[in-house]
């Protein structure tokens, strides 16, 4: 029997939140969902098979940077980036909307698309919604995301509705190029991207036309972006409800755990963030009891795993002590072991609030995390 293009089921839920299962026809997705960011087709300091131990059912691919390097052409002479990395299961890329506007020099924003100057050599390039879309079905996406403008909350708002606004005429776009995609569209599937910065009749507007235009899933953009936890969390309080409840529902860029489980709680099903593999490459672990820096002095002769009780490879073999001798000698062992362990960590941490919201106890279980990790963070 052939599995389905794009389907989403909800076993259960517990106040706003969900616990479902995406299926396609490279896998399923568990959700709550956590992916590993994989910018430049490699989960930085982990082989692919890795990054599956440690239980992770997707990863992200970044289309900005694999358009510049090594080129979605020569990715797709090469097989598609699922055969480039050796990574069999699913993939969602982005856009590349959010690295135009925060890596490049930028010239100018028209509404064709973005023509921006490489960060790599200088070189000049238009990623329009077409050509993200494109690259993107070059790369072979699993998961397309359409080409969308980020604004930051400071900016007028004039700018916002403006950009809001834009967005939505390059959803249309998006969706038509996917869908002139042929067997790739036949066999795979896109999102739209939720604008409108920390307006809510934005955000409504937004979603509304995002629905009309009709969308596999729907990912609230635009946060993480510098308003802060008290300013996105305040947005989640809405925007994940002005869209569909029969649909994924995926926020871009978060986060930190506390973060993740604050938007589980309101209703978000999936997430990506480069901080498990940024932060073990420069020697902070996360845990239970928050963030733990290998590289402190304290930890020089310390014996304990990184984290009492987790069953990642680092923490089943080898000591804080030798870690901080890595990390401080700037092996790359010592990139690898950390990073592997925050990978487990937060897919540890999915599978706790999947578990919490299938049996009901969702409200205590986020409290308890949230209330032991923060007082960690502070004893930090």
């Amino acid at each position: 029997m052939t599995a389905p293009r794009f389907s989403f089921t909800i076993h259960a839920t517990d106040g706003r939140a969900r616990l479902g299962t995406i299926a396609m026809r490279r896998g399923e997705i568990r959700t709550p969902a956590f992916m590993p960011v994989g910018t430049a087709a490699t989960v930085k300091a982990v082989k692919p098979e890795g990054v599956r131990a440690a239980g992770a059912d997707i990863i992200l691919g970044n289309t900005y940077h694999l358009m510049l390097r090594p080129g979605a052409e020569r990715v797709a002479r090469l097989g598609g980036l699922h055969k480039f990395m050796g990574w069999d299961r699913p993939i969602l890329t982005d856009s590349g909307g959010y690295q135009v506007m925060s890596l490049s020099d930028l010239n100018k924003v028209t509404e064709e698309g973005v023509t921006f100057k490489s960060h790599l050599d200088g070189s000049r390039h238009l990623l329009s919604p077409e050509r993200s879309i494109e690259v993107q079905r070059l790369l072979g996406s699993s998961i397309v995301m359409q080409f969308d403008e980020l604004v930051r909350p400071d900016v007028t708002p004039a700018k916002q509705r403006e950009a809001m606004d834009r967005s939505i005429r390059w959803a249309r776009r998006s969706r038509d190029e996917f869908d002139r995609g042929d067997a790739h569209a036949e066999a795979n599937a896109i999102f739209g991207i939720q604008q409108g910065v920390l307006d809510e009749k934005l955000r409504r507007t937004s979603a509304d036309a995002l629905i009309d235009i009709g969308f596999d899933g729907y990912a609230v953009g635009g946060l993480a972006v510098g308003e802060g936890q008290e300013a996105m969390l305040g947005c989640l309080d809405f925007a994940p409800g002005q869209l569909p409840t029969e649909k994924p529902r995926y926020l871009m860029g978060v986060g930190k755990p506390d973060d993740i489980v604050e938007a589980v709680v309101r209703g978000i099903d999936m997430f990506d963030c480069v901080l498990p593999t940024r932060s073990g490459r420069t020697g902070q672990a996360f845990t239970a009891d928050g963030p733990l820096n290998i590289r402190n002095a304290r930890h020089a002769e310390d014996q304990e795993p990184l984290e009492p009780g987790c069953p990642c490879p680092a923490c089943s073999t080898y000591s804080r002590a030798y870690l901080h001798h890595l990390v401080r000698s700037g092996e790359i062992l010592g990139a690898m072991l950390m990073t592997e362990h925050n990978l487990w960590f937060y897919q540890r941490m999915m599978g706790g609030l999947r578990d919490a919201i299938g049996e009901g106890r969702l409200a205590s279980h986020a409290r308890a995390f949230l209330d032991r990790y923060r007082a960690g963070r502070a004893r930090a």
